[in-house]
């Protein structure tokens, strides 16, 4: 094989996927090579079009196909699904460009044990995308309690038991045949239910591949393919070449991660400590190149993955599990449970944790709950008086446990230790938590998660973090439980102990210095400096960690697009009032969007939240001659259905809020969208607790807390929305920016947060010329 690397024996444009690259694209190549040889970052703002993937992966090829550079893998992170697929095609391009004396570039899509699993895939043995963790898990430590020390027969046992099951099948006269579990467009060698081995559950994929796996070698001897030669695995591939032959596709993908050059995965995959730490570690060191593609929602992504919290629910749970494990051994002398004695005892001395300690941590979580109940009804009480005759009208809340513009000791922590429980307690239930779960899964063969694992932590980490970065609250999330009491907060709520961390900034430096160097892209990260402080690359950078920057604007002929930025009054709730006020601001609004929602074609309308949005909607329905569709907040199945009636037929007026997944990461391409409209700047509540700790902590950090934390964000958001129009060189199309903080330079105006020619684009228009705008800017395009 040629090994293709710059300053190598042929350059990076052997690696790259296309005849040529744009001026944009070759330079950002050269930029990411570069500072990744120097253990640094490139940083890319780029517009639709730049070629920011091709930009990415070839500049990760080429140092992880250059002999003598450290690289020996490119780690892609997305955020969008639709992101996803982009990198998958476009690794493809590249193998099918390659030189003819190279071996394809390898590559694997990871995905979660629901989309593998060949009992979930196809929906049999009880298992299905809600149960398939849980009964992994179960059939798991059967399987191996089966064949491991102590165990009853050997890996190969188990899979000729299955085998011999269709055997069975056939010997008995069965007319057709034994049916064979087929996914992915494969028959698998086995029946579509699990195996059983003297009254005991196995399964036979699990068993097959531990029964492959070498003693004293690598994983990889237990895939039954050979990566390197096959280019890019993706999910279907991967079940088809796994269960096909009848060994585990989410075993085999977690073997051949390590020996990939591309693997294409989530945030979750590199910044959640429980992936990194059981499944995706071996790809986090020095020698990976690490691409964050959307990095505009790195912050609020890893923001969400180093939180934490623990529900109502799942602490009764736990308390439950506890008194489980306690009950043998209080029973012990009156020789009830004398077995189940023995084995908690051993487990205990193991662990070291003492029965002492386990009763400590169930009182904890008994108390621990009595408290949340009675904060939680002495709250709806004082905001709600009349709660209990109408559960069903409540709304979901938060209850502070600090002044959260005042960092400081929360209340529930002043609580416990008042009554007896200090720091020492909080942080034993992690041990304890855990020692509790391995018991019952000794002694229970139900395949269920045990809730004292994730109430351990928990707990722990409450003691554990900070009250400046990590603000603590009880968030009341709406439910519905017919087996709590009437007059219960329990029927309509399930509260949660939520540990926000505000500042995930020093998080995110850490996951990425442990990688060698890389890409973080977006076509929105403007300003730019405000996304190297907040995401901790600044830090990065004062350890000798180079940061390269490059800002790239939409190349394609300008002619081929209008701008407005629509000087309107601003719309903020001052001016604006409840969605059914009818005043001055609100028509101006409702005059601009008609004017552009009038362009041939379909339009796509963002509102700053879905209350606004289906005013706006109701607005448009009578002064428009098209269809208006009203994205609301619903499920994925809902939002794909309204995707699919917006593309098809007549052209429509789409509206949606701009928190919602219709304005960041679909692909409008073609004639799928001619205009877009953005309706005010997408603040979120900042009367939220949470928001204004939030903001508090970003004060303290960073020195403008709403800017860094609030309005950046927001600006982001609208940007991504108006992005959605043109994606390629020979689209046409409308955007326009509807308030006077995009138009005008004031005190809390947005401009001075787009990029410079992006600034220069949306020059301000008055709201009585948008419509001979709009209208001279089709007619020179027809």
């Amino acid at each position: 094989m040629t090994t293709g690397a710059r300053g190598a024996n042929v350059s990076w444009q052997a690696v790259f996927g296309h005849p040529e690259a744009y001026e944009e694209q070759a330079d950002g190549i050269e930029a990411a090579a570069e500072a990744a040889d120097d253990d640094g970052f490139l940083v890319v703002e780029g517009a639709c079009g730049t070629g920011k993937t091709m930009l990415a992966l070839t500049a990760g090829i080429d140092r992880v196909r250059d002999p003598d550079s450290k690289y020996e893998r490119v780690l892609v992170l997305t955020s969008v699904k639709q992101q996803l697929r982009q990198f998958e095609a476009d690794l493809r391009t590249i193998n099918e460009n390659l030189p003819d004396d190279w071996r394809p570039v390898s590559g694997l899509t990871m995905v979660g044990k629901a989309d593998v699993c060949p009992y979930s895939r196809e929906n049999v043995a009880g298992i299905d995308d809600q149960t398939v963790y849980d009964r992994c898990e179960g059939l798991r430590e059967r399987t191996r309690n089966l064949v491991g020390d102590g165990g009853v027969t050997s890996t190969s046992a188990l899979v000729g038991e299955a085998q011999a099951a269709q055997t069975g099948l056939i010997d008995s006269g069965n007319d057709g045949g034994p049916t064979y579990l087929e996914t992915a467009g494969e028959p698998t060698p086995y029946l579509p239910e699990t195996g059983d081995y003297d009254g005991t559950e196995f399964c036979p994929f699990y068993a097959t591949f531990l029964d492959d796996l070498p003693e004293d070698g690598d994983p990889i001897e237990a895939v039954p393919f050979d990566v390197t030669e096959l280019g890019l695995v993706d999910t279907e591939e991967l079940v088809r070449l796994a269960a096909g032959y009848g060994t585990c596709p989410h075993s085999a993908m977690g073997a051949v991660l390590p020996h990939v050059e591309v693997v294409v995965g989530n945030y979750y995959h590199a910044f959640d400590p429980t992936t990194v730490g059981s499944f995706t570690g071996a790809l986090v060191d020095d020698s990976t190149f690490v691409v964050c593609d959307e990095a505009h929602m790195l912050e609020p992504r890893v923001r969400e993955l180093v939180s934490d919290g623990v529900g109502d629910a799942t602490l009764r749970d736990a308390e439950n599990e506890l008194t489980r494990v306690i009950q043998p051994l209080t029973f012990d002398d009156k020789g009830k449970g004398v077995e189940d004695a023995e084995l908690v005892r051993g487990e205990l001395e193991d662990a070291d944790v003492t029965l002492r300690e386990l009763e400590e941590v169930r009182d904890f979580l008994r108390d621990l709950r009595e408290e949340l109940d009675r904060r939680v009804t002495a709250h709806l009480d004082r905001t709600t008086p009349d709660w209990r005759a109408d559960l069903t009208r409540l709304d979901d809340d938060e209850i502070p446990l600090r002044d959260p513009e005042t960092p400081q000791v929360d209340e529930i922590t002043e609580w416990a230790d008042e009554a007896g429980y200090d720091e020492g307690t909080w942080i034993r239930a992690e041990s304890v938590g855990a020692v509790v779960a391995r018991v019952l899964n000794e002694v229970e063969e139900e395949d269920k998660r045990r809730a004292s694992l994730p109430v351990g932590r928990t707990l722990a980490n409450w003691a554990r973090q900070d009250h400046e970065t990590y603000f603590r609250e009880i968030t009341l999330d709406r439910t519905w439980d017919e087996t709590a009491r009437p007059d219960s907060w329990r029927r309509a709520y399930n509260a949660h102990l939520s540990l926000h961390n505000c500042v995930p900034g020093d998080a995110i430096a850490e996951r990425l210095g442990e990688f060698g160097g890389g890409v973080l892209m977006s076509a929105t990260l403007a300003p730019l400096d405000v996304f190297k402080e907040v995401t901790g690359l600044n830090a990065l950078e004062s350890s000798d960690r180079p940061v390269v920057e490059r800002t790239y604007g939409l190349s394609f002929p300008e002619e081929n697009r209008a701008s407005f930025a629509v000087d309107v009054p601003k719309f903020t709730y001052e001016n604006r009032g409840p969605p059914g006020e009818d005043n001055e601001t609100r028509r101006a609004y409702v005059d601009a969007v008609s004017d552009v929602a009038r362009s041939p074609g379909n339009v796509l309308v963002g509102m700053p939240s879905y209350a606004e949005a289906e005013w706006m909607a109701g607005a448009l329905e009578s002064r428009l001659e098209k269809p208006v569709l009203l994205d609301e907040a619903s499920d994925d199945g809902a939002t794909e259905q309204l995707k699919a009636d917006f593309f098809g037929g007549e052209q429509k007026v789409l509206v949606t809020s701009l928190r919602g997944t219709l304005t960041e990461g679909v692909d409008y391409r073609g004639d799928r969208l001619s205009a877009a409209v953005v309706c005010g700047v997408p603040i979120i509540n900042t009367s939220s607790p949470r928001t204004r700790a939030l903001k508090t902590a970003y004060d303290r950090k960073f020195g403008d807390g709403f800017e860094a934390a609030l309005t950046v964000p927001a600006v982001r958001k609208a940007r991504q929305a108006i992005g959605r129009v043109i994606r390629g060189a020979d689209e046409t199309g409308i955007r326009a920016f509807v308030d006077a903080r995009y138009a005008r330079e004031s005190w809390n105006g947005v401009r001075e947060y787009f990029p410079p020619d992006e600034r220069e684009e949306f020059q301000p228009v008055s709201p009585d010329m948008l419509g001979f705008g709009v209208e001279r800017f089709w007619s020179s395009v027809e």
